[in-house]
């Protein structure tokens, strides 16, 4: 997989991660109900997450410890 570095302003990431946010919401919730439709949403949501951490470090530990508390109540 190739890799890209890019240098951003943490305005740049916060418009991105918003963007990328609100269409991840219109696949997810608009798109589906449109005929042929077929959408991979985890690997988006995951890079909104990595986006917003960048941001706010604190959010990201939060966001972490809320999926680690559903992954364990789902394997339950």
């Amino acid at each position: 997989m190739t890799q890209f570095t890019l240098k951003l302003t943490s305005k740049e990431v916060e418009l991105l991660a918003g963007l990328a946010a609100d269409q991840l919401f219109r696949r997810e919730f608009i798109d589906p109900k449109m005929p042929g439709y077929r959408a991979d949403l985890a690997h988006g949501k995951v890079l909104v997450e990595r986006l917003r951490a960048l941001l706010d470090p604190r959010q990201a530990l939060k966001t972490e410890r809320l999926s680690s508390n559903k992954r364990l109540g789902a394997a339950r």
